[in-house]
């Protein structure tokens, strides 16, 4: 199958699919079924809806997700090579890209790696010459290989993706300043965070707008996870803080959703704006859960 209209079909049914099983079934038709040629990839956006799939929760469609981008990247460089266009240094398509049973076990960062162990400009064949200005171009190569790592995405995209964060990082400096500087070191520390493989997908998606994420803060950047923790943190030093300043007054109004007793501290406190009601704060004296409410 190497119609593109079909392709395209597949490509909203996967988008579409509601469970893992459907999922699995598409996903099992464009790997027997569909053939696959650079120019293929790109009108149909097969490769981005797959390549989404290799952090899926269902290890089934995560592992079958990355077997097929490997299989479709070994047949663009394939292509490549036979036209006599792929890139110098790029990675050798292997003579049997089936994968071995072995491979199950093998981790995103080496599993769609390079030769030499991962993906970057270099590796890619990719020039990041493009502005002129030896600063701006090393700092574009810096988002490249940030946006790479543990990617499937085509090198064009991630290369149009990386030009644009650093075209708003310095039109906002006002030139390579220290200012721009700093700020592409944070991005590029940010994207490079393997606990956070969620920001480089989205950047490189365009889930998240190029220009929105070079003016994003390090905090906005975190991972769900992180910024629950962060919260939590805030929350429970909030408590503490409330705890230390006076004492609280013990009552049984209120029940602990957890151990269900009625053995309760509390205290109130103006955390916003006064026409806001007052927040209340409480903790259960037998298994220190705490809550707050307005």
């Amino acid at each position: 199958m190497s119609d593109i209209a079909d392709l395209k079909r597949l490509v909203k049914a996967l988008q579409q699919a509601s469970s893992e099983k459907e999922i699995v079934d598409v996903l099992l038709v464009l790997k027997k079924e569909a053939k696959i040629t650079e120019a293929v990839l790109r009108e149909s956006k097969a490769g981005l809806a797959v390549g989404k799939l290799r952090s899926h929760a269902a290890k089934d469609v995560s592992e079958l997700a990355k077997e097929i981008v490997r299989a479709w990247k070994t047949a663009v460089d394939k292509e490549k090579q036979a036209a006599g266009t792929l890139p110098k240094g790029a990675a050798k398509p292997a003579a049997h890209p089936p994968r071995k049973a072995s491979t199950a076990s093998v981790p995103p960062s080496s599993a769609g790696a390079s030769s030499n162990g991962t993906r970057t400009a270099k590796n890619d064949g990719v020039s990041t010459s493009i502005t002129g200005d030896k600063t701006r171009d090393k700092c574009i190569e810096m988002l490249y290989d940030a946006l790479a790592l543990e990617s499937g995405f085509p090198s064009d995209l991630i290369l149009q993706r990386a030009r644009m964060v650093e075209e708003t990082v310095c039109k906002d400096s006002k030139g390579t300043t220290a200012a721009y500087k700093s700020k592409i070191r944070m991005l590029f520390v940010n994207l490079k965070d393997k606990n956070n493989p969620g920001l480089r997908r989205s950047v490189t998606a365009g889930d998240i707008p190029a220009p929105t994420f070079a003016r994003m803060t390090s905090q906005e950047m975190a991972s769900e996870e992180r910024k629950a923790a962060d919260a939590k943190i805030e929350e429970d030093n909030l408590f503490l803080s409330l705890g230390a300043s006076e004492q609280q007054a013990e009552t049984d109004a209120f029940q602990c959703g957890r151990c269900k007793q009625r053995k309760c501290r509390y205290r109130q406190a103006q955390t916003r704006s006064a026409d806001e009601p007052m927040t209340t704060f409480v903790t259960c004296t037998n298994c220190n859960h705490r809550w707050k409410f307005s």
